[in-house]
């Protein structure tokens, strides 16, 4: 009897260390960056659209203007230009915005299959532009037609570079996609944040290797040019 006990026991030992452990859901934390804002009373209130390139440098931009304006941004990645339209109206709200610094492109650009939350390898069968050219194009008009109904001042950034190898894009992409909204700015009188150009002269430095993201230190040196530019643009006292 004592040896059946026994043996149970390690039986139920190994089948015990046998039996996979289910994995332990760690929950993300929140982003800073999607954090919400207490406006400063009587500071202007500027809002920052965009996709992770954007996220990157709120901290920075914030930190920047501390005392001077009240940053927030969209408490998301923006996405493609069609997501931008889907959601621009909830993210806009009903407060007042001063100045609305905005950005789509890279998610634009991506090459997709069926999943559009995946990248594709942009030779494989079936593999496609998330949003063409040309639609592109039509898409910022749209959404500057709305967020000119805000009558906040409104300023482009172009799309940061898109190196070789990085999954899912092609190299040099976005110089295609700025082209097109530069026609759109052009259009409607909204000055553009030179990013891409700013990204290109320190690209080596701050980019992280085949990919569009950018070091901790990278996020730094584009936040500088952004406060530049949305500086430029706050109403004067």
């Amino acid at each position: 009897m004592k040896s059946i006990l026994i043996l149970s026991l390690f039986a139920s030992i190994a089948v015990a260390a046998e039996t996979p452990k289910a994995p332990v859901k760690r929950e993300r934390k929140p982003n800073p960056a999607f954090a919400k804002i207490e406006d400063v009373v009587g500071l202007p209130r500027v809002l920052i659209i965009g996709d992770s390139i954007s996220i990157g440098y709120t901290l920075d931009v914030r930190e920047l203007l501390k005392g001077k304006a009240n940053v927030h941004r969209i408490p998301t990645n923006g996405g493609p230009t069609t997501n931008g339209l889907k959601n621009i109206k909830a993210w806009l709200g009903e407060s007042k915005w001063d100045v609305i610094h905005f950005n789509w492109g890279l998610h634009d650009l991506k090459y997709i299959q069926e999943d559009p939350s995946k990248r594709a390898d942009p030779k494989a069968p079936g593999s496609h532009l998330q949003v063409p050219l040309a639609d592109y194009e039509k898409n910022l008009t749209e959404l500057v037609k709305i967020m000119q109904g805000t009558g906040a001042k409104l300023i482009w950034c172009n799309t940061t570079p898109v190196p070789a190898g990085s999954d899912g894009r092609i190299e040099g992409d976005e110089v295609k996609y700025n082209a097109a909204a530069e026609r759109v700015m052009k259009d409607a009188g909204i000055p553009t944040d030179e990013l891409h150009e700013r990204a290109l002269v320190r690209l080596h430095h701050f980019q992280l290797a085949a990919n569009v993201h950018f070091s901790p230190e990278g996020y730094g040196y584009l936040a500088q040019k952004v406060v530049a530019v949305i500086t430029e643009y706050l109403p004067k006292k």
